[in-house]
């Protein structure tokens, strides 16, 4: 009887994951959400907005949990925002020069997509560097309370992605494939329908990396092991294991971005940030101690 039920309950979960790649194999989404006359609101906003909106919330609530007061962190979220994403979009305007150059009224078309998240988190470096400075507070204390977040933010927002059907990985028979419309296919993969879903990978393995770093702060806060060295470990954990996914995801994406000797420039900025983590762990007993929390 047990062995039956067994049975039973490993098809009926079959039968969902079928249905769940079904639907991921079939749909088509939109990139408007709704519109109001000539206004339209886009799902790539929605994401992106919501990304953000977590990713200030999980912060405030860690920052809580170090007794430190919501106010700053509203406050550094504020500046982090604008120039986060002002920074994306100038890094992603960077790697699209060609396009850019012909096309300049769509430097400011933000809604069809194109931030990219290493501008985004160089701008968030010295907006950390100048508020820590202002603030006299630990710059790594500061960073290491925003990487869940931002690791939860990212899982969030790649979403908006899959609605403007862009960032999509190699031409695929597997069942969870997306299929792609026509005029948002590179030309020399024409005559494909499905791709690598690589926004639902980096989501998935950003939402991965949010658990390792959320619970990992948590452990600290139980077994009250606060300090420099392990405020800069987490730091280097999210640095590190983004790092390592998105170079393993620039193998499948065929989105357009500069090459250096056969090697997509995403791919070179995550080898350099792995190796610039690894450097500064060896030098982290020579870095001066700020763990002034207030």
């Amino acid at each position: 009887m047990i062995g039956r039920e067994l049975v039973n309950d490993r098809r009926r979960g079959l039968v969902y994951n079928k249905n769940m790649f079904t639907f991921l194999h079939n749909f088509r989404p939109e990139a408007v959400l709704f519109s109001f006359g000539p206004i339209n609101v886009y799902w790539y906003g929605l994401f992106v907005v919501a990304g953000i909106l977590t990713a200030v919330f999980i912060t405030a609530k860690l920052a809580e949990c170090y007794h430190l007061k919501r106010e700053k962190i509203i406050d550094l979220a504020f500046w982090i925002i604008i120039f986060g994403l002002v920074g994306a979009r100038i890094y992603h305007i960077f790697l699209e020069f060609g396009y850019y150059a012909e096309h300049p009224l769509d430097v400011f078309k933000i809604w069809n997509g194109g931030v990219a998240i290493h501008g985004g988190i160089i701008a968030g470096l010295l907006v950390f560097y100048f508020f820590s400075k202002k603030e006299k507070m630990s710059f790594w204390f500061l960073t290491s309370l925003a990487v869940p977040g931002l690791a939860l933010g990212q899982a969030i927002g790649r979403w908006g992605n899959y609605f403007n059907q862009e960032l999509f990985g190699t031409p695929t028979s597997l069942p969870w494939g997306i299929p792609i419309d026509i005029m948002n296919r590179p030309i020399e993969f024409i005559s494909s329908t499905y791709f690598h879903p690589t926004f639902l990978y980096e989501s998935l393995g950003c939402l991965l990396i949010f658990f390792i770093l959320f619970f990992g702060h948590l452990f600290l806060i139980r077994k009250e092991k606060i300090g420099f060295k392990n405020y800069f470990t987490i730091t280097a954990i999210y640095a590190i294991l983004y790092s390592i996914l998105r170079l393993g995801l620039e193998f499948i994406r065929i989105d357009s971005t500069p090459v250096v000797y056969g090697w997509r420039w995403p791919q070179i900025a995550s080898a350099l940030i792995i190796i610039i983590f690894i450097f500064l762990f060896f030098l982290l007993p020579k870095i001066k101690k700020s763990d002034r929390v207030e």
